[in-house]
């Protein structure tokens, strides 16, 4: 899996954010942003998720679904 930097996932974030898309944080980080799911109508789906790597660092995972993932819809409902 491909790992991102705080950088470039705050990068994708801001991208979404400039086109009206949501973004919901799901899960706080404690290095980084956690998970958090950008989506938006008639946009992809962003899932970024922060992965541990060792004790002073940690990097992203992006992944990108045409439709939003069941598990993604019922947590964003919950809340």
């Amino acid at each position: 899996m491909k790992m991102y930097t705080l950088a470039a996932a705050e990068s994708l974030i801001q991208k979404y954010q400039k086109i009206g898309a949501e973004v919901t944080e799901l899960r706080e980080g404690v290095l980084g942003l956690g998970t958090v799911v950008c989506h938006g109508e008639g946009l992809k789906t962003a899932i970024i998720q922060e992965r541990y790597i060792n004790e002073w660092s940690s990097g992203h995972t992006i992944r990108m679904y045409n439709n939003m993932p069941e598990k993604y819809a019922k947590a964003i409902a919950a809340l």
